[in-house]
């Protein structure tokens, strides 16, 4: 279980700061913390949603893609791999799923139609792309949007209402799933070194408390 409350000294957190609960606010010790804690400062102030210091745009992270060249992408691949029931295709060439049956755990539903899903990433491309991912390659944000340990099959109106915000903006209806939404987040945003914003920190702490 990811540590999300920090002490002073050694409860120092990948960043080089901690989280005070006591007062509700983050605090530097260290670079990169000092850095990018300006950053994610300055990006709030001077972008406009969607931005940070380049323009955000959804073709420049490549998904779906078929690593392994079988005609399954990774909708495909996730999909097959988390149905509870063997899924059915569109064509017999098997490389679109059409039915199966997926557990939703942003809202506890049940689903059987492929196309009532979505691929979703837990950490959203926009959110990366304001918190340290702006100046990846192409080939790394490939790597991202692909990711296994950042893709979830929701259903697609859930999807769609989170969009791209935080933990502090947007939380799964399912509030059973809370704990377990505030560790992967984490797990994601540590394993590809983005930063974190105050609001953020705060939420997860929140977060750890419902575990």
């Amino acid at each position: 279980m990811p540590t999300l409350i920090f002490a002073h000294g050694g409860g120092l957190d990948k960043q080089g700061g901690h989280f005070d609960h006591s007062d509700g606010t983050y605090h530097c010790h260290k670079e990169p913390c000092f850095s990018v804690h300006d950053q994610a400062k300055k990006a709030y102030e001077d972008a406009e949603p969607g931005t940070y210091s380049k323009i955000y745009d959804r073709d420049d992270w490549p998904h779906w893609i078929d690593a392994d060249r079988d005609c399954q992408d990774t909708r495909s691949e996730l999909l097959i791999a988390t149905s509870k029931v063997p899924v059915k295709f569109k064509k017999l060439k098997k490389c679109v799923v059409q039915q199966g049956k997926w557990y939703g755990v942003y809202t506890g539903e049940t689903f059987t139609e492929a196309s009532d899903v979505d691929i979703e990433h837990i950490v959203p491309l926009a959110h990366a792309h304001r918190h340290g991912a702006a100046d990846w390659t192409r080939a790394q944000r490939q790597t991202f949007a692909n990711d296994y340990d950042n893709l979830l099959v929701v259903d697609d109106s859930t999807n769609r209402s989170k969009s791209d915000r935080a933990p502090h903006e947007w939380l799964p209806p399912k509030k059973s799933y809370w704990c377990e939404y505030g560790k992967l987040w984490e797990k994601v945003k540590d394993k590809y070194e983005l930063f974190y914003s105050d609001q953020e920190r705060i939420s997860l702490n929140k977060l750890a408390a419902t575990c």
